[in-house]
C-alpha cells in the first residue's frame, strides 16, 4: 500500500520540478464513454514522464460513481482536495475529471504507466475515500491495458488525458 503522506511528498517534488500541468484545452469537451454515456470534462492534470518511465501511459483506470450528499458545484471544488494525494502515486500520468449531468454520474479517467500501477491505485486509500463519498453500490471501475502502438479502443487518445503545450 502507498501512504497518503508519501504520495503528498512525491507530489511536492513533481510540482517543484515543473512536471505537473493542469491544461485547460479539454475543459468543456464532451466525451463519448461506454454504453452511450456522454460526460463533460471539467478538469485535467498531466504529469510529464520522468527518467525510466515509458513515453506513453500503458493503462487507464476508469471509474464511474454517483456522489452522495453533495451537489455538482460543491463537488467540483471539493474534488481539488485529494489531488496532492494521488498525483504522487508511482506510475501516475494523468487524469480527466468528467460529469454526466443527464445521469448525475461522475467519471474519472486516470492514466498509469502500467496495468499493475492502475491495479495498485484501485486498492488504495484514494479509491476507498471515493467509495465512502458515493451512493452505496454506485461505484464501478475497471483497468484497461493499452498495448504498445494500439490505436482506438476504450483508452484511445480521444478520452485519455494527454499532454498539451501550455
Amino acid at each position: 500500500m502507498f501512504s497518503p503522506f508519501v504520495s503528498l511528498l512525491r507530489t511536492l517534488g513533481l510540482a517543484l520540478t515543473g512536471r505537473i500541468r493542469f491544461p485547460r484545452g479539454r475543459v468543456g469537451e464532451t466525451v463519448e464513454l461506454e454504453e452511450g454515456h456522454r460526460a463533460v470534462v471539467f478538469r485535467e492534470v498531466v504529469v510529464r514522464p520522468g527518467r525510466g518511465q515509458p513515453e506513453k501511459p500503458g493503462a487507464t483506470f476508469r471509474v464511474r460513481f454517483r456522489l452522495a450528499g453533495m451537489g455538482p458545484r460543491a463537488n467540483k471544488v471539493f474534488s481539488l482536495l485529494p489531488i496532492p494525494f494521488f498525483v504522487g502515486f508511482p506510475g501516475f500520468r494523468g487524469k480527466l475529471w468528467l460529469y454526466d449531468d443527464r445521469n448525475d454520474e461522475w467519471w474519472g479517467l486516470y492514466q498509469w504507466d502500467t496495468p499493475a500501477h492502475a491495479e495498485r491505485y484501485a486498492r488504495s486509500f484514494a479509491v476507498r475515500f471515493m467509495t465512502r463519498r458515493s451512493v452505496p453500490g454506485s461505484v464501478s471501475w475497471n483497468v484497461l491495458p493499452r498495448p504498445t502502438g494500439q490505436a482506438g479502443g476504450p483508452n484511445s487518445p480521444d478520452i485519455a488525458p494527454r499532454p498539451r503545450a501550455d
